[in-house]
């Protein structure tokens, strides 16, 4: 078709093409811009009612009006070709842009924020993407992000066992076949066939996400079938260390397999981002993920210490060095301050001092030994010349 009209737009280039159809870049002859045409193959436009679907999720979709989410412009026939023409946006998709070791913590934030935000959009508008991958994701030269293909998940969708038999994981640009509701990126309920709503696209980023972070499939398989048996009854491997923690959990409770455990909505998944990219521009977002931070244990010599101070012997059943808590420790250590501090007030008094106040006072301001070192001495009246 290259070099033909298309109704008024002329065909200049191949783009890609799939099993849905061809991606044209054309020329918009009445208004003299740069468009791409998407031509439909005959087959999947035959069946009056899927074209039906088709157009009408097709107006859907042209009527979200957001910065990510490439503008539909026409939807005709010409000579028996149905067609919809659309934003041309020059740049390369996602798929194209992820590397094998995965993408850098503030380019997986920039880009996850744009995409929720999208996905946020069109479930506001009634609309479910339902074929969310790389290759439907396209970064433009100017770094914003378009989403692609809204509607065209819902004509594929006249039976269940359709998208599994023709499911399959796709590279940048997909072969014929392979992109029938790609396989790696879908929900647990879309792949059984069952209803799926705006929490199936919240898995599908959340796939989208992992393979962001790490450069590879949340759900790897050799087949359709088995990165499908995957989804539906494999975790995901734990991600990187270098992760963050935070980022971690959204990425995990996106790719939770009951929906009802997964976020609810895409607006909670774009807030919980923003959130996250605003620390990591700042640099207050954690490298790692956050350790669990345990009450410090007691050296057993200070506790020794502590316990000599305190006038209990070593063999005392009440304390053994392997069980003894924090909490025990800190009684003891008490108790021993407090015989501490009688004997420095009795000390004072034998040295003339009878105002208990005055005592208590010059035990306030006395110096502290660390009994650690030294228990005896800490507790042992100083003899004055």
């Amino acid at each position: 078709m290259i070099g033909t009209k298309l109704a008024h737009y002329q065909i200049l280039e191949e783009l890609g093409r799939g099993g849905m159809g061809v991606v044209f870049k054309a020329r918009d002859t009445r208004l003299d811009r740069s468009v791409a045409i998407k031509v439909l193959p005959h087959d999947k436009v035959a069946d009056p009612e899927r074209r039906r679907r088709f157009v009408q999720e097709a107006k859907s979709a042209s009527a979200l009006n957001h910065p990510n989410i490439v503008t539909i412009y026409d939807i005709a026939e010409e000579d028996g070709t149905d067609f919809i023409a659309m934003e041309y946006v020059a740049g390369r998709t996602l798929g194209e842009l992820i590397p094998r070791q995965g993408m850098r913590l503030g380019e997986v934030l920039k880009h996850a924020v744009q995409i929720a935000s999208a996905l946020a959009a069109a479930h506001q508008g009634g609309i479910v993407h339902r074929d969310l991958k790389p290759g439907n994701v396209i970064v433009g030269d100017d770094g914003r992000l378009r989403l692609v293909d809204f509607g065209l998940a819902k004509l594929r969708e006249k039976d269940a066992d359709s998208d599994v038999t023709l499911t399959y994981a796709s590279g940048p640009l997909t072969q014929e076949g392979t992109i029938m509701g790609t396989a790696a990126y879908m929900s647990p309920e879309q792949a059984e066939g069952r209803a799926v709503d705006a929490r199936s696209d919240i898995f599908s980023l959340g796939s989208l996400l992992y393979e962001m972070v790490t450069g590879r499939s949340a759900f790897p398989g050799d087949t359709a079938m088995s990165t499908l048996g995957a989804i539906l009854h494999k975790e995901a491997d734990p991600l990187p260390p270098e992760v963050p923690h935070d980022l971690q959990k959204l990425i995990q409770r996106c790719l939770r397999k009951d929906v009802a455990r997964r976020y609810q909505h895409m607006d909670d998944v774009k807030v919980v981002l923003e959130e996250l990219k605003e620390d990591s521009d700042s640099g207050t977002l954690a490298a790692a993920p956050a350790i669990e931070r345990r009450a410090p244990r007691a050296a057993p010599w200070r506790l020794a210490g502590v316990l000599a101070a305190a006038g209990v012997p070593e063999s005392d059943s009440s304390f053994s060095s392997s069980s003894t808590t924090l909490t025990s420790a800190m009684c003891w250590e008490r108790r021993a301050t407090s015989l501490r501090r009688q004997r420095w007030i009795s000390f004072w008094r034998s040295c003339g001092t009878s105002d208990g106040r005055a005592s208590a006072s010059l035990w306030r301001t006395a110096p502290r030994v660390d009994m650690a070192v030294s228990p005896w001495n800490a507790l042992r009246p100083v003899t004055i010349s």
